[in-house]
């Protein structure tokens, strides 16, 4: 076979994957309004692409505070536990496995998005540049409201509640979403955390509130049906960190004691990769499994899986207009191109009208 170590089985904790090829989660905010519901056409689009190795949700905010895209879909209401069973339901049939990414975007808001119209939270009050989709449209983004040591806990709690709540809607896992400028990735930074407390400065104290969340979200499901997604070099959303490889080693290091199933790790943005991280020492230093992604062709994700430089790859772009990806790395089949026009909102067109190889 042509693709071997990409079509090589994997245990991942309790599930049997069939080979390496994982569906990347992609924000397509098609949420049922009001409410931010999946909804039946969710629920084909995913069992469409039940072929992947496993499928990560699109992000899926834990709480209305942590919502920063129009018609995004939510996990904390009773509506949007039983639109995700639909969807989970649908991959199952398939013989599919699909995790949850849980998601709170941090500053990356605009009160037209939040509850009663308050600003969006963040380690500290500084405003990214850039613009918020609302329901309205695009906003000029605000400067957010730097969260109080004493909100902490219940930013975790939320964690821990959406945790119970994948649970309950009857995901195989999750996904903590700690990458791409969101609040837990906010955290990590020093662009972006200026805090003078307990969660601010120091390496272990920018670390920590990612840390309550990997415990508490650990007391929920087996660490190894929870990954974690990390984009140490990423600039995306107004982020910058002094140095990269410290913070992410030492967060890897800490980790470790929890035994999560996979590290999933954001390389390239853009097809832009910075040589100057060394990527193979969270590799080397992570005591799960390793999740590439970033611009991978099956080329060169067999080469990284061959080399050991990764377990999984995932795919982002590829997965939208392609559901039958693997089957078509497969037979070296032609991709079809993603209609860029419908990417965000819409309806089927663009979204569960590709056409697969059968």
């Amino acid at each position: 076979m042509r693709y071997q170590h990409l079509f090589t089985p994997l245990q991942l904790g309790n599930l049997s994957l069939p080979h390496r090829i994982v569906m990347a989660p992609l924000t397509r905010s098609r949420a049922a309004q009001p409410g931010d519901v999946p909804q039946p056409m969710n629920a084909e689009y995913y069992q469409q692409r039940a072929s992947a190795a496993l499928i990560i949700s699109e992000a899926t905010q834990i709480s209305p505070q942590g919502k920063g895209y129009a018609f995004t879909p939510g996990i904390y209401s009773e509506e949007q536990i039983q639109g995700w069973q639909q969807v989970t339901q649908a991959v199952h049939q398939q013989g599919g496995k699909i995790f949850a990414q849980l998601w709170h975007v941090g500053r990356i808001s605009h009160p037209a998005l939040q509850p009663n119209g308050e600003l969006p939270v963040a380690p500290s009050a500084i405003k990214p540049e850039g613009q918020a989709f609302t329901e309205q449209g695009f906003v000029d983004f605000e400067t957010p409201r730097a969260l109080d040591i004493n909100d902490i806990p219940a930013i975790v709690e939320q964690y821990r509640q959406g945790a119970l709540n994948a649970k309950a809607a009857g995901f195989d896992g999750i996904e903590i979403h700690a990458a791409n400028g969101y609040l837990l990735d906010q955290f990590l930074k020093d662009g972006t955390n200026l805090r003078q407390d307990a969660y601010g400065g120091s390496i272990s104290n920018r670390i920590r509130l990612t840390m309550e969340v990997v415990a508490a979200v650990t007391q929920v499901w087996n660490a190894q049906q929870v990954g974690i997604r990390i984009s140490p070099t990423g600039t995306f959303n107004s982020m910058s960190e002094s140095n990269p490889q410290a913070l992410f080693d030492e967060l890897i290091k800490q980790l470790n004691a929890y035994q999560l199933g996979y590290l999933h790790v954001v390389e390239a943005f853009a097809g832009e990769r910075d040589h100057s991280f060394d990527f193979g020492s969270l590799k080397q230093a992570f005591n799960g499994a390793y999740m590439a992604n970033g611009g991978y062709s099956p080329e060169s994700a067999e080469a990284s899986l061959k080399q050991g430089q990764s377990e999984l790859v995932s795919f982002g772009m590829p997965y939208i207009a392609n559901p039958d990806l693997a089957e078509r790395f497969k037979q070296n089949a032609p991709l079809n191109q993603p209609d860029m026009d419908t990417l965000y909102g819409g309806d089927a067109k663009g979204y569960t009208d590709y056409a697969s190889l059968a």
